[in-house]
């Protein structure tokens, strides 16, 4: 029979390595802060909500969690052990085992963890340690095993003598406990250490002194284990995510065409037969389609686009686009823009908070904000749609087949009916009505003989 598994993440720090005023844990890994990875992981494992240990931005940090957390205060950062404790009145009394891991781990896979608490439930272990073979142990706290392969302790990197630094063994800082064990050991543990903090990994000597077993189960990945202390290993971690979440793309049939430089966010959703060039950043709640082509150097964000779209080089947010329509290059639609089958928006063409129907074109040079453009409209180069004056921003409507001529100024609010054009150059002001072509610029007036009035230099 399954036993309950309870889970307690340590979450208190500040994590001054850091450099931040933004507490650790709430730092992103691949569009996703770290304690949201670790939440995700361990929500498969139990139907019990995790127990979150905060501390350091204990408000932002509950704030950002919300409801898939319950929450205990550690006022004082005293170590590991110390933070368990904060635990005690909510999980001492349970019957089962607790699995404990940190905040900024966001690397464990949900298997790795199903696979590591299942392996406890299976011995007969007090507590079992997830350690990980490193190349390099520089600081993590060392597995020190004893003649019959059990484990005797963990030391950490401060107190580890010359001969206990030199083993690769590490603690990944994620064991399972039996629950009340755990409690009954932790009120044992004491501070007398370089750091002078109660330690989480001395309940296991304590534990082994009194005739428990201790165990280990070591991970298959090393790149799970990561920890993130700092801006170094956090660009580790961001490096290792994207790579894999980019596999995983490619295995499900996105074309990735240098996908050691393409970065696609964990909540990305792209169909098959889309092609993404390197260079490219998709970030956030992106949902795309299939058969797109998305060209080196675009960047979007929080968008959906729908099939066979081409998006050359440009800048999207918060986006709506639909099918067949072409992109840029070096186009910027911002938050609120929709875009209907068939439309096309060129070089150095921004729009923002508007609606172009389908067949729509904007080829060159123009601003379109705050609009509901028809369809099978021809805007040309130079045209900006004048919203704003200062204090608020008004509404243009734009009919079906209307032609606007290049460089026109469209000041808002006015509406231009279905079938009528604009001529080159002029400034609307009023609402043009249907069949009509609107004229608003001074007639040209050529002055004869003016070259002979200018001063002209001596050749």
């Amino acid at each position: 029979m399954n036993e309950e598994v309870n889970v307690l993440v340590l979450a208190a720090g500040h994590g001054s390595r850091m450099k931040s005023s933004v507490p650790k844990v709430l730092h992103s890994v691949a569009g996703r802060a770290m304690i949201d990875w670790v939440i995700d992981a361990v929500k498969p494992l139990t139907d019990n909500k995790p127990v979150t240990v905060i501390g350091v931005g204990a408000e932002s940090v509950a704030k950002h969690v919300g409801d898939h957390s319950e929450f205990v205060l550690q006022t004082k950062q005293l170590g590991t052990g110390h933070a368990v404790q904060q635990a005690q009145e909510r999980l001492a009394d349970k019957v089962g085992v607790t699995l404990i891991m940190s905040g900024d781990t966001p690397m464990f896979r949900s298997d790795t963890l199903a696979e590591f608490v299942k392996e406890h439930q299976k011995s007969n272990n007090a507590v079992t340690v997830l350690t990980a073979m490193a190349d390099n142990p520089t600081g993590y706290g060392r597995i020190v095993r004893a003649d019959d392969d059990t484990v005797l302790k963990i030391v950490e990197q401060k107190d580890a003598s010359v001969t206990e630094r030199r083993i690769q063994e590490i603690n990944t800082g994620v064991y399972v406990f039996d629950n009340q064990l755990l409690f009954e050991a932790l009120a044992q543990v004491k501070n007398n250490n370089a750091q002078g903090e109660y330690y989480l990994p001395d309940t296991l000597d304590i534990l082994r002194k009194s005739g428990h077993q201790i165990g280990a189960h070591t991970l298959q990945d090393f790149t799970e284990s990561l920890g993130v202390n700092d801006r170094v290993a956090l660009s580790v971690a961001n490096r290792v995510m994207y790579s894999r979440i980019n596999h995983e793309l490619m295995v499900s049939g996105v074309e990735l065409m240098d996908s050691q430089n393409t970065y696609i966010d964990a909540d990305v959703v792209i169909g098959q037969d889309t092609v993404v060039e390197g260079g490219v950043t998709i970030l956030g709640h992106t949902v795309i389609g299939r058969d797109n082509l998305i060209t080196s150097g675009s960047r979007i964000s929080n968008s959906e686009i729908g099939d066979g779209n081409v998006i050359t080089t440009s800048h999207i947010e918060n986006t709506i686009i639909e099918n067949n329509v072409t992109i840029g290059p070096y186009a910027h639609l911002r938050p609120d823009t929709i875009l209907k089958d068939n439309v096309h928006i060129g070089n150095f063409v921004e729009v923002k908070q508007a609606m172009l129907a389908k067949n729509t074109k904007a080829g060159h040079l123009t601003y379109i904000g705050n609009a509901e453009v028809g369809s099978d409209v021809n805007v040309g180069a130079g045209t900006i749609f004048v919203n704003y004056d200062g204090v608020n921003k008004y509404h243009t409507k734009v009919g079906d087949n209307v032609f606007i001529g290049s460089n026109t100024k469209i000041v808002a609010p006015v509406t231009i009916e279905n079938e009528t054009i604009t001529a080159a150059g002029s400034t609307i002001t009023k609402d043009i009505p249907m069949h009509a072509m609107g004229i608003a610029r001074s007639r040209q007036v050529n002055k004869a003989d003016f070259w002979e009035r200018m001063p002209h230099k001596e050749k």
